[in-house]
């Protein structure tokens, strides 16, 4: 459990509240709000655990075992027998296929455990992203939750939400949808650079 879990119980209502009066009353039109909805596409709620979901733990597992395959890759291109003594054509095309696939196992740009190094490098880069997610919604959160908006969605549940509500409501939603659209943004980044790594080997 780290800081967001804990916040998330004390916001849990509030989240609640914000996207009932976003389903039920809107917001301004001219709200910045409307903007963050449409980079996000969610209810701060549902955008809010889309978040709290996020494993940074099971990347950062997943980046010892990827290490650890590249080098049994080195060590495997490293341990191919030569030759020898043997000699002849036959000798000298298994010698060739054995360079290759040496090759193919380690050192070159494209070798196998080049990638391995790649997205393990990417794994590590997306457990760090989401930790860092996690921590900036945490405080996103807090900070709401200590805000003028807060005060005025838990004071009062009008029927139908007074216009005081309804931007108290759409402040709280912008800033926290604003805070989550910028983080993926960031995350997006590192997979549209890390693209390259779906390409299939060159054998």
């Amino acid at each position: 459990m780290d800081r967001l879990d804990e916040v998330l119980f004390t916001a849990a209502p509030l989240l609640s509240r914000v996207d009932d009066l976003l389903t039920g009353a809107g917001a301004p039109a001219e709200h910045g709000v409307w903007a963050e909805l449409r980079r996000v596409r969610l209810l701060p709620g549902d955008a809010v655990q889309a978040v709290a979901g996020l494993r940074p733990g099971e990347f950062h597992e997943a980046v010892t075992e990827l290490r650890a395959d590249a080098q049994a890759c080195v060590d495997t291109a490293a341990g191919l027998p030569e030759p020898g003594e043997w000699s002849g054509e036959a000798a000298e095309a298994y010698d060739a296929l054995r360079l290759r696939v040496a090759g193919q196992l380690s050192g070159g740009d494209e070798s196998l455990d080049e990638r391995l190094q790649a997205t393990a490098d990417l794994a590590q880069a997306l457990g760090d992203w989401m930790v860092e997610t996690r921590a900036g919604l945490a405080d996103a959160l807090a900070a709401v939750l200590s805000s003028g908006e807060a005060l005025v969605l838990s004071g009062s549940s009008a029927t139908p939400p007074s216009a005081v509500e309804i931007e108290a409501a759409a402040e709280a939603a912008a800033f926290v949808l604003r805070t989550i659209a910028d983080a993926y943004a960031e995350g997006a980044d590192l997979l549209h650079g890390s693209a390259d790594l779906a390409a299939p080997v060159a054998m």
